[in-house]
C-alpha cells in the first residue's frame, strides 16, 4: 500500500486492493444525512462491531437458561471466561500468554500494578513520566506517592520538550533518567501520548530505566491495537491498557495487564483478591492467599462477562486481520491524512501545525494538529458536516483513521470537507 491518491477514484482503487477492506462491513457507522460519517475518533471510542449484539445476547440467553450454573454450563463458561481471551490479548501486545490477563479497567489496573512496582525506599522515590500524560495517570501517580507518605510535588517528575519544540526527544528522556539516577524508582510513560500522538520507544526507555536501577511501566491506552507491540522482548516490568479505543470493545469495557515473566511466581507485594488465588483451590475458601503462577495473580474479582463478550469479538477480528497488516495500512492511511492536512494548510496561510512526529517509529494512527485561528469554528463545521474528530483545549484537534474500518476514500472525503471549512 503506497502512494497518495489525488482523486476520489484513485482512493477507491487503493481501497479495492486493501486486504482489510472486508472488515469495514463488520462495523456499524453512525449516519449523517443518510450516509456513514467520517469516523476518525477510534483513539477515543472505537466503532461497534456488528457481532457485538449477538455476543451479548448469547450471555443473556445463557444467564436466562442456566442461572448460576452458567458459570460452568454456558457456551463460554463464566468461571473461566477470561482464559478464552488470554492468547489473543498476548498476541496483540507481543507477550507470552502467562504474562497477560484481561481484567478490571485501565486506571484500576495501573493502581494494582503500581502497588507492586512502585516501591519507594531511601533516596529512590521518584516517578518519571511525560508532561501531560492522560490526566488519570497523573492522578494515579500522585495518589500512590501520597499513599507512601511522600509529596507528589517532589516525587513526580514530568518530562517537558525543549523550548520551542512540541514533542520529546529520546536522547533527552535517557539523559533525564541518568540524571535522576538513584532517586528514580519508576519510569512510567504512555506508550503513545494521548494529546500529541507521539509514540515512545518502549525498549530504549526500559533499558535506560533498568540501567538506572528503576522499574519501567507503560500505559498502552493509545498503543494497544494501534502499534505493533513486543512487550516480552522489549522487557518492561509491566503495562496496562483499555479496550474501548482502537480495540473496539465498547464504552468502559474491560482492561488488560502485562507483567513480565521474570516477576511471575515471585513474592512481589500485591493487593490480593479471590480471583487471583490458585484456581484449583479457589472454592476451598481457605484463609491464606495462594497466588496463581501467572499474571492472573493480579486479579481480584471474577470476570465482567458482558464486557468480555464484546472484547472476545474484537480480539477475534484482530487475530484475523493481524497487527502487521493493520500497522502497514495505518502508516499509509495516516501518511495520506498528513499530506492532505499539509496541503490544505499551505494553501491557507499555514493554518495548521502538525504536532505528531512524521517518523512512523514515533507515531501511530493519530494526528494531532495545532490550529492557528478559529479552531473551534472549524471543528464545529466539521462536526456539522458529519466528521467525527475531537478537540482539546486550547487549540488542538485530534484525528485517528483506524485501519480496521477506515478507508482512503474516508481521508479523501475528509480533505474535501476540511478545505471547505477552512475557506469559510
Amino acid at each position: 500500500m503506497s502512494g497518495h491518491p489525488s482523486t476520489r477514484e484513485e482512493a477507491r482503487t487503493i481501497d479495492a486492493a486493501d486486504p482489510l477492506r472486508a472488515f469495514r462491513n463488520e462495523f456499524i457507522f453512525p449516519e449523517h444525512q443518510g450516509g456513514p460519517v467520517i469516523y476518525f475518533t477510534g483513539n477515543s471510542l472505537g466503532l461497534q462491531p456488528k457481532a457485538a449484539a449477538s455476543a451479548l445476547t448469547q450471555e443473556l440467553d445463557d444467564w436466562a437458561t442456566f442461572g448460576v450454573e452458567g458459570h460452568f454450563l454456558a457456551k463460554h463458561p463464566w468461571y473461566s471466561y477470561h482464559e478464552e481471551l488470554t492468547a489473543s490479548a498476548a498476541r496483540l501486545v507481543g507477550a507470552l500468554p502467562e504474562e497477560v490477563v484481561v481484567m478490571n479497567q485501565l486506571t484500576s489496573n495501573l493502581h494494582f500494578l503500581l502497588v507492586s512496582f512502585y516501591r519507594p525506599q531511601g533516596r529512590r522515590v521518584k516517578i518519571l513520566c511525560e508532561q501531560r500524560p492522560f490526566p488519570s495517570d497523573t492522578y494515579a501517580f500522585a495518589s500512590q506517592i501520597q499513599f507512601h507518605g511522600l509529596d507528589p510535588e517532589e516525587c513526580l517528575v514530568e518530562m517537558r520538550p525543549r523550548n520551542g519544540e512540541l514533542t520529546l526527544r529520546q536522547e533527552d528522556i535517557t539523559a533525564r533518567i541518568v540524571e535522576l539516577g538513584d532517586e528514580l524508582a519508576l519510569v512510567c510513560f504512555g506508550a503513545v501520548n494521548f494529546l500529541t500522538g507521539q509514540a515512545f520507544d518502549i525498549k530504549a526507555i526500559t533499558e535506560a530505566a533498568h540501567k538506572a536501577g528503576a522499574k519501567a511501566g507503560f500505559d498502552l491506552a493509545h498503543a494497544a491495537g494501534n502499534l505493533h507491540l513486543r512487550l516480552h522482548d522489549d522487557g518492561p516490568d509491566f503495562a496496562c491498557w483499555c479496550t474501548y479505543k482502537y480495540l473496539n470493545s465498547g464504552p468502559g469495557s474491560v482492561g488488560g495487564a502485562f507483567i513480565h515473566e521474570r516477576h511471575l511466581g515471585t513474592d512481589l507485594p500485591r493487593f490480593a483478591g479471590w480471583w487471583g488465588h490458585d484456581k484449583k483451590e479457589r472454592f476451598k475458601m481457605e484463609r491464606d492467599f495462594k497466588p496463581m503462577p501467572t499474571a492472573e495473580a493480579w486479579q481480584v474479582s471474577n470476570a465482567p462477562v458482558f464486557s468480555m463478550a464484546v472484547h472476545r469479538v474484537a480480539l477475534e477480528q484482530f487475530d484475523r486481520a493481524g497487527m502487521g497488516i493493520l500497522r502497514a495500512k495505518s502508516i499509509a492511511l495516516t501518511g495520506f491524512l498528513r499530506r492532505t492536512i499539509e496541503d490544505i494548510s499551505a494553501a491557507n496561510g499555514n493554518i495548521f501545525n502538525i504536532i505528531t512526529p512524521d517518523d512512523p517509529a514515533q507515531s501511530g494512527a493519530q494526528l494531532s494538529i495545532l490550529v492557528n485561528g478559529d479552531g473551534r469554528g472549524i471543528f464545529k463545521q466539521l462536526t456539522q458536516r458529519g466528521v467525527f474528530c475531537d478537540w482539546r483545549e486550547p487549540n488542538v484537534m485530534r484525528m485517528a483513521p483506524a485501519p480496521m474500518y477506515n478507508s482512503f476514500e474516508d481521508v479523501f472525503r475528509f480533505g474535501e470537507i476540511l478545505a471547505e471549512c477552512v475557506k469559510r
